[in-house]
C-alpha cells in the first residue's frame, strides 16, 4: 500500500477524536518512528510503499484510547533536545520552553558561573535544557518522585550534561542546603475545579502528582517555594516559575514587596498568565 493512501486510512480512524493538525502531525512521528522515513521523504516521493505492520495497528489503537503519543513512542522533543518520557513524568510542553527562553535571556553574562535549582524536575526538562544552553552554570535539581529522577537522570546521560539531582518533597523542607542564583519551579497547579477543562490524554495517562492540587490551597507550591527563596535565594538572584493562568494576580501577591522586586507576570504564546520572574533584593 502506498503511504499516502494509508495516511487516508491513518486519519479516517482519529479524526473524530484529534483535530487535523494533531492527527496529521501524529502520522509523522509514526512514520518516522515506525518506518524510520519523514514527511520530507513523503514529499519527494508520493508512491512510498508502507506494509501495514502489527505495530501500526497497536499504536493506533492506542491513539484512539487518547494515550500521549509520547508516551507511545517513550520520546518527547523539548527545546531542541529529546528527552525519554513514560507515564511517570508530564509530557513537556511548549509553554514551559518559553519559560526556559525566559529564564536563559535573563542571564546577562552566559560565561559567568551561576547556581541553578529546578523544583519539581519530572523528566528533568527545564533543568537539562538549561545545562545545555547554560554550560557554566551548576544546575541541580529536586523532585518528590524516585521514579521521576530516574527518568531524569538517564536524560540528562542522554543529552550529555552533568546535572545534580535530589530526591525531595519541597513541603517538606525546612531551608535548602546552600544558596542559588536562580530558582526555577514548574509545580503542581492544576485545580480539582478545573478538571473538567483537561483532555482524556492527560487526565487518563499524565501522573496527577504533578499535576493537580486542592481547591483551597492551590498555591501551597508557590508560598513554599517562594519562602524558601527569601532566604536562599542570593541578592539580585530571580525566581521563575510557571504559573496556573487563572491565577496569576493572586500568585503575584505572594512576592513580598520588602524581599523582592520587579516582580513581572507574563503571557505565553496564547496570550494566558503563564509565567512569573521576580529578582531578591
Amino acid at each position: 500500500m502506498k503511504i499516502r493512501e494509508f495516511k487516508s486510512e491513518f486519519i479516517s480512524r482519529l479524526e473524530n477524536i484529534y483535530d487535523s493538525s494533531e492527527v496529521d502531525s501524529f502520522f509523522s512521528i509514526c512514520l518516522e518512528n515506525i518506518e524510520g522515513k519523514t514527511r520530507f521523504d513523503l514529499m519527494l516521493d508520493r508512491d512510498l510503499e508502507i506494509k501495514k505492520s502489527e505495530l501500526w495497528e497497536k499504536v493506533i489503537e492506542q491513539l484512539v484510547k487518547e494515550r500521549p503519543i509520547q508516551y507511545i513512542f517513550k520520546q518527547a522533543h523539548f527545546y531542541g533536545l529529546i528527552f525519554n518520557v513514560d507515564e511517570n513524568v508530564l509530557v513537556p510542553r511548549p509553554e514551559t520552553e518559553e519559560l526556559v527562553e525566559w529564564v536563559i535571556n535573563s542571564v546577562s553574562d552566559k560565561g559567568e558561573p551561576i547556581k541553578i535549582l529546578d523544583i519539581g524536575t519530572g523528566s528533568g526538562c527545564i533543568a537539562i535544557s538549561l545545562a545545555r544552553h547554560l554550560p557554566n552554570a551548576k544546575i541541580y535539581a529536586m523532585d518528590i518522585s524516585e521514579k521521576a529522577l530516574e527518568i531524569a537522570m538517564s536524560n540528562a546521560l542522554l543529552n550529555k550534561v552533568d546535572v545534580t539531582f535530589i530526591h525531595q518533597d519541597v513541603l517538606a523542607l525546612q531551608s535548602l542546603s546552600e544558596s542559588f542564583d536562580i530558582i526555577v519551579s514548574n509545580p503542581p497547579y492544576v485545580r480539582n475545579l478545573e478538571k473538567v477543562e483537561i483532555h482524556n490524554n492527560v487526565l487518563n495517562y499524565e501522573p496527577h502528582l504533578a499535576l493537580f492540587v486542592e481547591d483551597d490551597n492551590a498555591l501551597v507550591f508557590y508560598e513554599k517555594i517562594v519562602s524558601l527563596a527569601s532566604s536562599e535565594l542570593k541578592k539580585g538572584g530571580m525566581l521563575f516559575f510557571e504559573i496556573n493562568q487563572y491565577l496569576g494576580d493572586e500568585t503575584v501577591k505572594l512576592f513580598h514587596s520588602d524581599l523582592f522586586k520587579e516582580v513581572v507576570l507574563k503571557k505565553d504564546i496564547m496570550q494566558n498568565d503563564r509565567m512569573i520572574r521576580a529578582f531578591k533584593k
